[in-house]
């Protein structure tokens, strides 16, 4: 079996999902050259993974973009593959999908619906994300997302049928490109949270912020370390009632200073008010870091709440304090849950569990010829590592 692995985004996603699916079978790696040279890298040197670098103007959309449409085209075209799995992320998939339909497409979908906040009626990007999001529902032969909720959203709100859905973890995802500068014997710079990430209104860090006075009047040296940027956070300044509680990263954050920020916390807190899912969770995870996050979305479908961290209602700053407190004074609890995350990270939620999940839809996509047995289920059986799921 040949799977041509496309995305105008998500790298590190891409690459971990076709390091591994070459370890079963052929694959070709579609990626733009617009900054996709900080995580080529992460490439396993030890598996054959064909790549295609496409031009570097990929985000934009316009008819400039046909050239390398086009390009793209050929070269899937000149690989062959059984199918196409693309990552919905570009309004580029438009016009590109249906010049791919003489293959099966399989789309992973991390969003499947616009955040709040993020979708504006009469702005030119947001018609165009949901003019990408419905292309990508409808044209598919299969379709995966991170998570029961979310694929109940599809099937009962978009009328997808059931048996075109499928559920994976969101898996490794963005964890190698920090990991890789972790410093040996770093532990938590005393009690702090770390909300890390993109900041938006979705992500829920005025519940954080107003939490804070209940954390630190249990907690006095705690410290809530903020780290990202997005919109203005003016806003979020002026809600600081204790601004010394405070430490504040407002700028995109290079991957060796977020290590170095993940080792200092105790604890990484996802305060959101919606959610599909989030790469934080396991970059938490990796670092052997336990997690807080609202009940939105799937989240608490990759955290086991009292094993891996706590589970609180969203738009509740008490029951928000309530969890943090109680792992910030018992830094056991903290290290024991820490241990038991990155377990789940690498069992649960590890890329050969999902291979398994992609290369038995892709089977059925793409039957070998003759009785029974795919030639997907071929390679799995033949070159999966002994030892279950673990690499």
């Amino acid at each position: 079996m040949r799977v041509a692995c496309l995305t105008f985004w998500f790298y590190d996603y891409t690459i971990q999902m076709a390091n591994e699916l070459a370890r079963h079978t052929e694959v070709l790696l579609l990626l733009p050259d617009y900054r996709s040279e900080e995580y080529v890298e992460s490439i396993d040197p030890e598996v054959n993974v064909h790549i295609f670098g496409y031009s570097r103007y990929a985000g934009r959309f316009g008819p400039s973009c046909y050239p390398m449409l086009r390009e793209i085209v050929a070269a899937i075209d000149g690989f062959g593959p059984d199918v196409v799995h693309f990552q919905v992320n570009n309004p580029m998939l438009c016009p590109l999908l249906p010049m791919l339909r003489k293959y099966p497409l399989v789309a992973t979908f991390h969003d499947i619906e616009p955040h709040p906040g993020e979708d504006r009626l009469l702005d030119v990007g947001s018609l165009l994300y949901r003019l990408t999001l419905f292309v990508s529902r409808v044209l598919p032969d299969r379709i995966f997302v991170h998570g029961k909720a979310l694929r109940d959203i599809l099937v009962e709100n978009y009328r997808i049928p059931a048996r075109k859905v499928h559920v994976i973890p969101i898996g490794e995802h963005e964890v190698t490109p920090f990991v890789k500068f972790e410093e040996a014997g770093m532990e938590p710079d005393g009690r702090r949270v770390l909300f890390f990430g993109r900041i938006h209104r979705y992500k829920g860090l005025d519940y954080l912020i107003q939490a804070e006075p209940l954390i630190t009047r249990e907690v006095p040296d705690a410290r809530i370390v903020i780290a990202g940027t997005g919109e203005d956070f003016g806003r979020y300044e002026e809600a600081m009632a204790g601004r010394d509680a405070f430490e504040v990263h407002n700028y995109r954050i290079p991957y060796e200073e977020g290590a170095r920020l993940f080792q200092q916390a105790s604890i990484v807190a996802l305060p959101y008010v919606e959610a599909s899912q989030s790469g934080v969770i396991p970059t938490a995870y990796g670092f052997r870091r336990p997690v807080v996050v609202t009940d939105v979305g799937s989240l608490p479908e990759v955290v086991d709440d009292g094993v891996t961290g706590y589970i609180v209602p969203p738009r509740d700053p008490a029951a928000l304090a309530a969890a943090i407190v109680s792992l910030l004074e018992d830094p056991a609890a903290c290290r024991r849950m820490g241990e038991q995350g990155y377990a789940k990270l690498k069992t649960d939620m590890a890329w050969s569990t999902i291979a398994r999940s992609l290369l038995a839809v892709y089977s059925e996509l793409a039957p070998s010829p003759g009785k029974g047995k795919s030639r997907a289920d071929e390679a799995f059986v033949e070159t999966a590592p002994a030892g279950g799921n673990e690499r």
